[in-house]
């Protein structure tokens, strides 16, 4: 495909790809550890009083707001942009692909960064260096600084995503945490359901500079609140940064990325995109032994002995494979199989944004009626179901027979809101920042991964629709594989 490559992220992140912690001690997990550090640690990071933690929850919101709109309301400026910068094709993917490149090869040293300097100090420096990057693509008068703008923004998101959810963890106990990642889904959420919105009005009715000039005001105003209410927290025991588990591990991400990202335009064969995931694949063997041997790992190993943790990432994975490598071909399919308008296809994600937003709050509630992992197995048997549902759909088919598969995802996708719990809650709290990385990195991969594999099956089809529908079918499989492993190891 020559067609630049959205952001899988802005969906990921918004329709259920990471779910909100919810209540303490799910079946199977272990209580987090509290530091044995001295104040400031781990152990003394809860809120000061209610009216602090509102406003921890607003930087929560706002954060996950900023980053996540700004995924989805850059495509559709893309055009204007070719016009008006006269930016090659090429260009335009890197205005997209520059973002995902170093958001997801530095997340996981952003977690560990998190853990040793402290979730504060990153989540600051994360969002002044993302807002500084906004402001520098909406000032730029050519592809090049816009490109590295974007570039820069995904080093800072690379530092809030993880530090927030370390934030999120060690914020009080479990109904804390559990309002926290709450209030983070719902606001990627609206930003999923306004993103394509605000994106086009600002585009035709202001300039395209907008775009990227509405997160300053938001940036600067969640900076300030973040130093006020956000209680400093860090792993007591962390003296240094694994360098070279760093190293290797940017390494892995951002070969790996390229390679996944630019893979169907390349071809799987072009030297390039063999010679990107040959390096991935070496220095992932490099980052195991370096974190096997090291004296102070960046990903302590032994965190994948405790099966929550591991089946949580695990049934993410599954989860980013099937629903991210889907939903990167549901525009095409919707209005080149459906005869949607483009306005109509952007339309139809939002009742599933919305119904995220709205089932969340209740979700804790069925948790306690069923338990955390049938819970999320149901959220995940509900996304199949619809997935399924929506492979069945023909030419001719409209809003009655989409709306229903929309909305059992959307449902589906809000109970899911416990596996975030059992992976933040199997660790320590000292190491929250960490399995935020790596929670995030399950993410960003898999949704790469899934695109990927899914794009194969589509262009290896006699037509587009028969290959989404094949490719929804295999989604649909991967993402129940992920129900069953959901509610063995949560329990």
């Amino acid at each position: 495909m020559s067609e630049p490559v959205p952001h899988p992220a802005g969906l990921a992140a918004t329709a259920g790809t990471v779910p909100p912690a919810g209540p303490p001690g799910p079946a199977g997990t272990v209580p987090p550890a509290e530091s044995p550090g001295p104040a400031g640690s781990a152990g003394s990071a809860g809120p000061a009083g209610s009216g602090r933690y509102g406003l921890l929850l607003l930087v929560i919101g706002l954060a996950g707001f900023v980053t996540t709109l700004d995924n989805t309301v850059v495509t559709v400026a893309l055009p204007t942009l070719q016009v008006e910068l006269n930016a090659s094709l090429a260009t335009l993917e890197w205005v997209v692909t520059g973002y995902v490149l170093t958001f997801s090869g530095l997340m996981l040293a952003g977690g560990r960064l998190a853990d040793v300097y402290g979730r504060r100090r990153i989540l600051v420096i994360g969002l002044a260096i993302f807002t500084a990057a906004s402001l520098a693509a909406g000032m730029a008068t050519s592809a090049g600084v816009l490109v590295a703008a974007r570039l820069v923004q995904g080093c800072g998101a690379a530092l809030v995503l993880p530090a927030m959810l370390a934030v999120v963890a060690v914020a009080g106990g479990g109904r804390e945490r559990s309002a926290g990642v709450a209030v983070w889904m719902a606001s990627g959420a609206g930003a999923l359901a306004l993103g394509p919105v605000v994106g086009g009005l600002l585009t035709e009715y202001a300039d395209w500079n907008w775009i990227f000039l509405i997160n300053v005001p938001l940036g600067v105003l969640c900076v300030a609140l973040a130093a006020l209410a956000v209680p400093e927290s860090r792993d007591g025991a962390a003296a240094r940064v694994d360098v070279p588990g760093v190293a290797a591990s940017v390494v892995v991400l951002s070969a790996g990325t390229f390679g996944l990202t630019f893979a169907a335009e390349l071809g799987w064969t072009s030297p390039v995109i063999v010679a990107s995931l040959a390096v991935s694949a070496v220095a992932a063997v490099v980052f195991a032994t370096v974190e096997r041997l090291g004296r102070d790992p960046m990903v302590d190993l032994a965190l994948f002995r405790e099966r929550a943790f591991t089946g949580g990432v695990i049934a993410q994975v599954l989860w980013g494979l099937g629903v991210n490598g889907v939903f990167f071909f549901t525009a095409l399919f919707l209005q080149g199989a459906l005869g949607f308008s483009p306005t109509a296809s952007g339309l139809a994600f939002v009742p599933l944004a919305l119904l995220v937003a709205v089932v969340t709050p209740l979700v804790p509630s069925v948790e306690r009626r069923i338990g955390a992992a049938r819970t999320v197995a149901l959220g995940l048997v509900l996304v199949a179901g619809g997935m399924v549902a929506v492979a069945f759909l023909r030419p001719g088919d409209g809003w009655a027979e989409l709306l229903p598969a929309v909305c059992v995802i959307g449902i589906g996708s809000a109970l899911t809101m416990p596996l975030g719990s059992a992976v933040l809650g199997a660790v320590p709290k000292e190491r929250a920042g960490v399995a935020g990385g790596v929670f995030s990195v399950a993410r960003e991969m898999s949704g790469l991964f899934g695109i990927a594999v899914i794009g194969v099956i589509v262009n290896g089809a006699a037509s587009f629709t028969a290959g989404y529908s094949v490719g929804l079918l295999v989604a649909a499989a991967l993402v129940a594989a992920g129900a069953a492993v959901s509610l063995v190891t949560l329990r």
